[in-house]
């Protein structure tokens, strides 16, 4: 229901072009190029962000030629960067802009020819890591010693940044030998989706909310990320990792902060990612002693998800594993500003729906005058209000409030949200997170990723949580696919009195 507009743009804002750029992609011929990094390329080079003399180099391990390469790429267009590819000459001229390159990482072999390909060190240079997290190191070494890192490189590396602490910090030694932590840039794509980024407009730029955002005012914080998808190919992969490490450790703890961290002094990356870096520390640890209270883990079995028969974990794996797919936590940061609001985070694979949001559910009022309302229909009970934040399917907020239900025969009321959907208030097509975040990459600003300091914090948080499970006997709870996780899930947040939201509007 939607209760209010705002007025559409007739057009996109323009974005100002970018001076030509190198950017190299790692594994040039994996999913996460083919899927995300090259379409969101495209569509900065379609709406004239790219220019021609950008190079896009691809990298990777197999014998292949430029023009074999474009083809492969012309078609992973067509599949994944929906109706603009269709425009025969934008694809002509973006296609033109791609070369591929073989290069073995664990041999010199091609690298000084590869080099020799670069030789304006004052030009932007972007090395995006698509590689496993054991080759960051190895990649970094290659280029330093070919020379490949000057003033205005920069290197980006995915998650999973280690699998706990250690791993982490060996890994970003790795690449603070070769690079300085102003060059280094840890991409988690949700800080760059369109709501995350409103959230801050939404705290920050409307007095309506930042007095109200604190322990006084809001009754608890929940922050779900649920997959409808199973693991499937990637089981091999995924079991080494589980959903505590895949998408707590990353994901669901920097939306955490967003929620959490006080005002900024400014919108300087180091401002913003500062007060991150105190929510992580003001965590309430999870340890031996409280982690059967404070979390679920989860692994799904056989079952339906939109209508079709799907396997369980085990069966796509071809065998049994304690690795969890489902994890549910009872979180608190121990401030002034947040002292007894829970964060209840909850994440997921072969889940109900597709749906990742931020529910911040304010306290209910301190007296109703509507109580013999309620007695008469019981249908007009006060709910408490809800900003809800979401970031897929449909990006948008929608703020739940108490409205009296029109027409004559009584006062009657309803909880009804006032719904902005993004696509709606705004039109045209929503960009995705890996194109603002790989412009930001190319303009040297770091705000939207995660520096060194926040990722050994969250391992901090995350590494005993992990230590209490390997310590108990339990195993990951069983529930059905299709379903929204195991019962223990809803008695974790029910026996504090709160249910999980769930979007009836």
């Amino acid at each position: 229901m939607s209760v209010y507009s705002v007025p559409t743009p007739s057009h996109a804002p323009h974005l100002a072009p970018l001076a030509p750029f190198d950017l190299v992609i790692f594994g040039g011929t994996g999913d996460l190029a083919l899927r995300k990094l090259l379409p969101a390329l495209f569509h900065r080079y379609v709406d004239g962000q790219i220019v021609a003399g950008t190079r896009i180099v691809a990298i990777a391990r197999d014998e292949r030629s430029d023009e074999d390469y474009r083809g492969k790429i012309r078609e992973a267009l067509l599949d994944f960067a929906g109706e603009q590819a269709r425009d025969g000459e934008a694809l002509a001229g973006f296609l033109a802009l791609l070369s591929y390159r073989r290069l073995d990482l664990s041999s010199d072999a091609g690298w000084p020819e590869f080099a020799a390909e670069f030789p304006d060190q004052e030009r932007v240079r972007v090395f995006y890591l698509a590689v496993g997290p054991d080759l960051f190191g190895v990649v970094g070494d290659r280029l330093h010693s070919h020379g490949l890192v000057g003033p205005k490189t920069r290197v980006v590396v995915e998650k999973p940044l280690g699998k706990d602490g250690v791993s982490a910090d060996a890994i970003n030694d790795a690449l603070g030998r070769v690079f300085a932590e102003t060059q280094i840039f840890r991409i988690d794509h949700y800080l760059g989706k369109e709501t995350v980024q409103n959230l801050t407009a939404l705290r920050f730029g409307n007095a309506l909310f930042e007095p109200l955002w604190k322990a006084e005012h809001i009754d608890h914080v929940q922050i779900t990320v649920a997959e409808t998808v199973g693991v499937e190919s990637r089981a091999p992969y995924y079991d080494k990792s589980g959903a505590l490490r895949d998408m707590v450790q990353n994901h669901l703890l920097q939306l955490l902060c967003l929620v959490a961290m006080e005002p900024p002094s400014s919108l300087a990356a180091d401002a913003i990612r500062d007060e991150k870096l105190k929510v992580l520390r003001a965590l309430r640890p999870i340890e031996n002693g409280n982690a059967a209270q404070s979390t679920v883990r989860g692994q799904y079995k056989a079952g339906a998800v939109e209508g079709r028969a799907v396997p369980g974990y085990a069966q796509e794996l071809g065998a049994q594993s304690l690795t969890e797919t489902f994890v549910a936590i009872k979180a608190e940061v121990k401030n002034w500003r947040w002292a007894g609001v829970p964060f209840y985070l909850r994440t997921g694979k072969r889940l109900a729906e597709r749906s990742s949001e931020i529910v911040v559910t304010f306290r209910q009022v301190p007296h109703s005058i509507f109580e013999d309302l309620t007695e008469q229909d019981p249908s007009s009970r006060l709910a408490p209000n809800k900003l809800v934040l979401r970031l897929q399917p449909d990006e948008g907020v929608k703020l739940w409030l108490m409205n009296k239900v029109p027409g004559p025969g009584g006062l009657r009321l309803r909880h009804v949200p006032l719904d902005m959907s993004f696509a709606a208030a705004f039109g045209g097509r929503q960009a995705d997170a890996y194109e603002r975040l790989l412009m930001d990459v190319v303009r040297g600003n770091p705000m939207l990723f995660m520096r060194r300091d926040e990722v050994d914090a969250a391992w901090k948080w995350i590494d005993p949580i992990r230590a209490a499970w390997a310590a108990s006997a339990d195993a990951p709870r069983p529930y059905t696919a299709g379903s929204w996780g195991p019962s223990a899930a809803v008695a974790l947040i029910e026996r504090d009195g709160r249910t999980w939201h769930e979007d009836a509007g």
